[in-house]
């Protein structure tokens, strides 16, 4: 009978060999060029993360822009935007498209600067000379004037929360335009120039008066122009039926600090607001902002405004779609996990984790396929019992409860294995930062990663299965590459989720390819 080790050895030398190391100095597969991009498109912030800094972070995204056509760079910039609801990489790409093409940087420009802040972020990014200009030059400040001028009141006033550049020294910069005597008292007021006071808009008007009588009516402006001022609690709970929102949902705790929940009615008028559907669907909220703001919330904040989130969670879930057959999800809860999935940023570093998205993952693709298994791991596979009929939010906790040692990507499948384990689709949500299996890789794995090798014992045994690899951190690296069943994609929001499914039902095989397919 033929030696099965000296076969096995011999089938596993024809593995892609490992061709470079991850941040840990361990092995693995560099992603090509444009999966790069898009990864990078997908979940970087610019800021300070686990591994890398702000500065290695913009050095590698510029990088990754130039190695690629700047069609592509101009696609990923407009799925990070629309699919991923990412700001600080579409914009940076915006502005690289303006030294890279012109001509895209032009038809890209609408589709990513959509509100004030990507406005000021762009400019921001612009004049800071990393991307090869120091000034907005001709082209884009014809773009950025023409934002200007075709933006709402509404919109304008939006943008005038915010500095570093401001909304006036973004004014200074274009000269937009006045195209009434309304716009031009607006520019006037908000450089500090003379104005016609009686064509200056209502609602500046109104918040003007206001400041010489704060006992007049609150007026519509944005609430952060407000809350600089003495307010009572009655006037707080004013502001809490009309700011926007995501800010009703962040501020919660300032809400109960000044009484507002005291004040009859307005509970009531915060949870409608918070688990209205057509509101959450125009917020484009993601499902671990809302997970978050449950955890955060102070004794202050009402039972009924924790059910209103809890359901806005729920709601923000449904789509999940399911998936036939036997999965597995293996969230990562290792020590790296614990850094915020947007990055460290002075005084404002988000304190969403990345093991709380790993966990949240989790708990929505058990919600939705209750008979998925659920095997979280850092050096090796940690126990832990989930409930598929528990609250969504109650599984996420006790997941990302555990764990904090090193990061072992392959301790999933080597378990499944163990277990000779009958698997359709297996998902490993990670920073695929994996070290603790370095040292197999030489070993009768013909350079291969550990995580490469397990994955393909296990698919011997199951020839139909397939893996994701969700990256939630952008290194660049993975644990498995090469195959036509391995699906490699970067990011947090829901369109993760559907790129998942798609490629369980054998819609799509490529994640590059679905970023190709983006409209610019």
């Amino acid at each position: 009978m033929a030696n099965k080790g000296l076969f096995a050895s011999a089938v596993a030398k024809l593995l892609p060999r490992a061709d470079t190391v991850n941040r840990e100095a361990a092995p693995a597969y560099a992603l090509e060029p444009r999966a790069r991009l898009a990864q990078l498109a997908a979940t970087g912030t610019l800021a300070d993360s686990f591994y890398a800094s702000a500065e290695q972070h913009l050095a590698e995204a510029l990088e990754a822009a130039r190695a690629v056509d700047p069609l592509f760079a101009a696609k990923a910039a407009v799925y990070a935007r629309r699919s991923g609801a990412m700001k600080d990489m579409p914009a940076l790409l915006a502005a690289y498209l303006t030294v890279a093409e012109p001509d895209l940087a032009m038809a890209v420009f609408d589709r990513t600067i959509d509100t004030g802040r990507m406005l000021r972020s762009y400019v921001q990014i612009l004049r800071s000379g990393q991307v090869g200009r120091t000034s907005l030059g001709t082209r884009p400040k014809r773009l950025v004037k023409q934002w200007l001028e075709r933006a709402s009141m509404r919109d304008l006033m939006a943008a005038a929360t915010g500095t570093s550049p401001s909304l006036a020294d973004v004014v200074r910069m274009v000269h937009p335009r006045p195209a009434d005597a309304k716009r031009r008292a607006f520019y006037g007021w908000l450089l500090g120039k003379p104005y016609d006071v009686a064509a200056l808009p209502a609602e500046i008007a109104a918040f003007e008066a206001w400041k010489r009588d704060p006992t007049s009516p609150l007026p519509p402006v944005p609430f952060e122009w407000l809350t600089a001022y003495p307010l009572s609690a009655e006037r707080w709970g004013e502001l809490a039926t009309r700011m926007g929102w995501q800010a009703l949902r962040i501020n919660l705790n300032t809400l109960a600090r000044n009484g507002v929940f005291g004040v009859p009615g307005v509970t009531e008028a915060v949870a409608a607001r918070l688990s209205d559907e057509d509101a959450i669907a125009r917020t484009r909220v993601m499902p671990y902002q809302l997970q978050m703001a449950l955890g955060s919330v102070g004794e202050g904040v009402p039972l009924k405004v924790q059910a209103a989130l809890e359901k806005a969670l729920e709601l923000t879930l449904s789509s999940v779609p399911a998936v036939p057959g036997r999965v597995v999800v293996c969230p990562d809860v290792s020590g790296s996990m614990s850094s915020p999935v947007t990055g460290y940023r002075k005084g404002a570093s988000s304190k969403v984790r990345c093991v709380d998205v790993a966990a949240l993952v989790a708990a929505a693709v058990l919600r939705s396929n209750r008979d998925a298994r659920v095997l979280p791991f850092e050096e090796r596979v940690v126990d832990v019992r989930l409930d598929p009929n528990a609250r969504v939010a109650a599984n996420a906790a006790r997941l990302a409860a555990v764990g904090g040692g090193g990061t072992n990507v392959s301790a999933p499948l080597a378990t499944l294995n163990a277990e000779r384990a009958a698997v359709d689709l297996v998902v490993i949500v990670s920073d695929n930062e994996s070290w603790v299996d370095a040292g197999a890789s030489g070993r009768n794995g013909g350079g291969a990663t550990a995580t490469m090798r397990e994955w393909d014992r296990l698919v011997r045994r199951n020839p139909g299965a397939k893996l994701v690899c969700i990256d939630l951190q952008p290194y660049g690296t993975t644990q498995a590459s090469g195959r036509p069943q391995i699906l490699n994609v970067g990011g947090f929001s829901d369109a993760v989720f559907d790129t998942v499914a798609r490629f369980a039902r054998g819609e799509t095989r490529d994640w590059v390819g679905i970023v190709e397919a983006t409209e610019v």
